[in-house]
């Protein structure tokens, strides 16, 4: 294959994460703008509007805008598993790019048990964040 097949093999292959970047620049950037906290800016959670409990992901568009405006400690009280999962996705999308860009990374698939115990923590999230003694403090 010749240099420039190469290169342009490249840049196939980086679009992909290139967009990925440009629809969480936008995303973060509109959340950033509009409000979450203000009721009528997004709709309510389909989980919530139907079973009236707090899901995994409940009130994480809020935690992104307070993350967005430096406020971590308030993104922290609305959810703090989408606080933790985003330093992850984005070495992961670092990984992903790089990879792309043809550097050998090298990496093994996690254990079962990770897995299962990162499942497992999410349920007990869900399941605690809805518990009157624990809501105060996990439910957005």
């Amino acid at each position: 294959m010749t240099r420039s097949a190469v290169e342009t093999n490249r840049w196939t292959a980086l679009r992909a994460p290139a967009a990925v970047a440009a629809v969480a620049v936008v995303s973060v950037s509109y959340l950033a703008a509009v409000n979450p906290h203000e009721g009528g800016n997004y709709p309510t959670c389909p989980s919530l509007l139907l079973t009236g409990f707090y899901c995994p992901g409940c009130g994480s568009l809020r935690a992104i805008h307070d993350l967005a405006h430096g406020d971590v400690v308030g993104a922290l009280d609305m959810n703090i598993l989408a606080v933790i999962a985003i330093p992850w996705l984005v070495w992961r999308w670092y990984a992903w790019t790089a990879a792309a860009a043809g550097r050998t990374i090298t990496r093994k698939p996690a254990p079962a048990w990770a897995i299962y115990a990162l499942a497992g923590a999410i349920v007990v999230y869900w399941i605690a964040r809805n518990l009157p003694p624990l809501a105060p403090y996990l439910a957005p």
